[in-house]
């Protein structure tokens, strides 16, 4: 499951981001040299890397945890939005460990923006308080997705019982 980014959004200016110490979001991909884009590859950085897109030959190193749950950069049904609280509510055991946490998807901006957020708030940040903060620190065009900002506000867990009366 590969999704293409909009033309006009711009690939991030580095792999990953630091929002709040010890957790981190990025991509596969950012602008590294001016006009080349460059593959962003995890080794052991990091203690535990969730990866939203999984793409071969981008890591982690072998011993690193890695939790692997591919989502569209779209609408998410009940299991999908179940598998992103079962994320971050790893996300915020592992830094309330100590541990440094990345979170993944192709750019660093919708998918892995759900993950970070809902563990922000989860650790107490609003909703506005986790998408300002993520937009700060990765970049201003984090959670451009407005219907992952709409999951946000709205609470993920009543996204998820709002999906799964649709399904």
């Amino acid at each position: 499951m590969r999704t293409r980014r909009k033309p006009d959004v711009p690939a991030p200016e580095s792999p990953w981001s630091e929002v709040v110490p010890g957790l981190w979001m990025g991509g596969h991909e950012y602008a590294g040299t001016p006009g080349r884009v460059e593959f962003a590859v995890v080794r052991d950085e990091f203690d535990l890397v969730q990866t939203l897109l999984r793409l071969p030959g981008h890591g982690p190193d072998p011993g690193v945890r890695h939790h692997v749950w591919p989502i569209p950069d779209g609408p998410l049904d009940g299991t999908q939005l179940a598998g992103v609280i079962r994320l971050a509510e790893a996300a915020c055991e592992a830094l309330d460990e100590g541990r440094r946490v990345l979170v993944r998807c192709y750019h660093g901006y919708n998918r892995s923006g759900l993950v970070v957020a809902h563990a922000l708030i989860r650790r107490g940040d609003s909703a506005e308080t986790a998408i300002r903060l993520i937009r700060d620190r990765r970049s201003p065009w984090a959670l451009h997705n407005e219907l992952f900002v709409e999951y946000l506000r709205a609470g993920l867990t009543t996204a998820r019982l709002l999906e799964e009366l649709t399904e």
